[in-house]
């Protein structure tokens, strides 16, 4: 591990032992990161919120000319290196950004896909040749991207897929083949990161950069409970030809690849979601002070208080936990750390991004439930803001690996680390039971 690495930090899972005084909270934004923010906010509020009817109704167009002026802006490359166009700001920032991205609905997935799982895996894997031809395209909007993991038969079990890639006698180009699922941007993204088997072989699971074409193209919008102002599609591959050249990383490199870029995305859920979860409970608010009862608001009644305050407690742990843990990351990043300190900073904390995950969409998902019945009957109708909140919230627990699996995780990486020993938790469980074996009276 690099001399980065081995300076006195909090290591991942750790919170559970260790003291620490050192805890990031919104309090501690610089400037540079509120103007973002509210750049963020205001780009959301004025441009993407009028537009959701539309999208909802599948104006690509619109979603297209979005994720361009979101460029414009600089809020797609908000934390990649100057030297492929972006700001080269921290990883903080980009929370900030996907904070209030939450605000936008079911755009908040096209731009997650955009900036995140369908960009990332070049960043951090690809070959300088792959970075320096598209990510300025993508981080500028020009070009749209998606990621296609999931498959028919293969979800939490990524390593099941059957899409095969071959390599041609050749060796100049690989030809894929197979049908991917549930592809965020599918209908308009140009370039797909595509995950296939070479050879059909298991330990060959690899990534692959591949342009949409004739051989490469969405199939039908899926018909979706929620999130319906973002595009969903199958992907189907058929004799696929790409260079050789378009392979992220090495043959076999397709579990690292797609695990590691799923971290960033789930403590950039928890983000988008407890940004969802401010904007309804906001919502839900301004609703129970106008809304009359037997002759006063319902903001007034305690049950109503009651849902209230439970949705702003869940809604304040989870902006706690979201920026305590980006806090953690950037602190390990530290100045002037290059691709690879940052993927590893960011491995650290895969237990704390899965824990973000899962606590912040059940935040999300209990708080658009209670906006719901404040609302009463007009929560039920899609003339109101909660029914499309209500909706729109439940991917959460799909996406980023379920709730399920990532509660599988948090304990199974926390008990690999304390065996070898990265964690002090056997050493602290020891300490107490001598404690309860031998009390000092």
């Amino acid at each position: 591990m690099d001399t980065q690495m081995e300076k006195e930090y909090m290591k991942g899972g750790e919170f559970l032992i260790a003291d620490t005084t050192e805890i990031f909270t919104p309090e501690d934004f610089t400037e540079e990161q509120r103007m973002i923010g509210e750049t963020t906010r205001e780009f959301v509020d004025n441009e993407i919120q009028p537009q959701l009817p539309a999208l909802e109704k599948h104006a690509w167009e619109i979603a297209r000319e979005l994720v361009k002026k979101g460029g414009d802006l600089g809020l797609l490359g908000a934390t990649i290196p100057e030297e492929y166009g972006g700001l080269g700001l921290d990883q903080t920032t980009g929370v900030v950004i996907a904070e209030y991205i939450g605000r936008a609905g079911g755009f908040g997935t096209t731009f997650g896909a955009q900036t995140s799982i369908g960009l990332l895996p070049i960043l951090y894997f690809g070959s300088e040749e792959l970075k320096k031809y598209w990510i300025p395209k993508i981080i500028s909007g020009e070009t749209i991207t998606a990621y296609c993991l999931t498959e028919a038969g293969s979800g939490s079990d990524a390593l099941g897929a059957k899409t095969v890639a071959r390599l041609t006698e050749d060796g100049q180009h690989y030809v894929l083949n197979g049908e991917k699922m549930f592809i965020s941007n599918g209908s308009f993204a140009d370039v797909y990161i595509v995950f296939a088997k070479v050879d059909g072989e298991k330990e060959k699971f690899s990534a692959f950069v591949v342009e949409r074409s004739d051989n490469c193209r969405p199939g039908s919008e899926e018909h979706k409970m929620g999130i319906k102002s973002s595009s969903t599609t199958p992907l189907i591959l058929s004799d696929a030809k790409i260079p050789a050249t378009n392979l992220i990383g090495n043959v076999g490199d397709g579990a690292k690849i797609a695990f590691n870029i799923l971290n960033v995305g789930r403590f950039k859920l928890g983000a988008s979601v407890t940004g969802g979860a401010k904007l309804a409970l906001a919502e839900a608010l301004k609703y129970a002070n106008e809304r009359q009862q037997f002759g006063k608001s319902i903001s007034s009644f305690g049950a109503i208080k009651h849902k209230l305050a439970e949705m702003a407690i869940r809604t304040w742990v989870a902006e706690s936990i979201t920026y305590r843990t980006v806090g953690m990351i950037d602190a390990l990043i530290g100045d002037g750390a290059d691709n690879t300190k940052k993927l590893q900073s960011i491995e650290e904390y895969a237990v704390e991004s899965s824990i973000n995950k899962v606590a912040c969409s059940e935040a999300l998902d209990y708080v658009v439930d209670e906006m719901v019945q404040i609302y009463g009957g007009y929560g039920y109708s899609a003339d109101y803001p909660a029914e499309k909140a209500y909706r729109d919230s439940r991917i959460n627990r799909i996406f980023e690996g379920t709730n399920e699996i990532n509660r599988l995780l948090i304990p199974g990486q926390m008990m690999k680390r304390a065996m070898k020993g990265k964690l002090g938790i056997i050493p602290a469980a020891k300490a107490l039971q001598d404690e309860i074996l031998n009390p000092q009276m």
